[in-house]
């Protein structure tokens, strides 16, 4: 066994990666802190060819030397857009036709492995400390949650991302 180069991996330049087609889902990040965490979605939203992202509120916007920085390059290949307020994009969301999905653990979340996927799904991820407001919460259509058995009560939102999003990519591509 040995490790593949750069270029037997095949992947497609930024250009090609920008310009084709994505998953109908979206990443609605919601004021979250760490913009480490922010240039890790990015990462994983072009990993998985998520349609965009929308970052809310406190959330660190490119460019932005961090993001970059974990980021490598996904900014550029990923589609974004900032609203100072997440209702208002969860408001455009759904005029959209996209069914709103809290990634919370709620009194109604539905484990990931067993949520039936809309046709186009906006996953929004709460803050590190305090999470998917109930405001927020209050507007969403469902909620699911990762099932998780150790002693801490969450994941990284980054981590939480990344899971997601790589569970849909499975269920969708075959």
């Amino acid at each position: 066994m040995r490790k593949l180069s750069i270029s037997e991996l095949n992947r497609p330049d930024a250009a090609i990666v920008r310009n084709s087609a994505k998953l109908p889902i979206v990443l609605v990040l919601d004021n979250i802190r760490s913009i480490s965490n922010i240039g890790s979605v990015f990462r994983t939203a072009d990993a998985f060819r998520v349609e965009r992202i929308v970052l809310c509120g406190i959330s660190g916007q490119p460019p932005h030397r961090e993001i970059h920085k974990t980021a490598l390059g996904a900014t550029e290949t990923v589609a974004w857009t900032y609203y100072e307020n997440v209702l208002d994009a969860v408001k455009m969301l759904k005029q959209s036709d996209y069914r709103i999905i809290a990634v919370e653990q709620t009194d109604k979340s539905q484990l990931l492995q067993n949520f039936v996927w809309p046709e186009r799904t906006a996953l929004v991820f709460g803050n590190e400390v305090d999470g998917v407001s109930e405001d927020v919460i209050n507007s969403c259509n469902d909620a699911i949650e990762i099932p998780q058995s150790g002693s801490k009560h969450s994941l990284n939102v980054a981590v939480c991302a990344g899971i997601v999003c790589w569970h849909y990519y499975h269920l969708t591509i075959k």
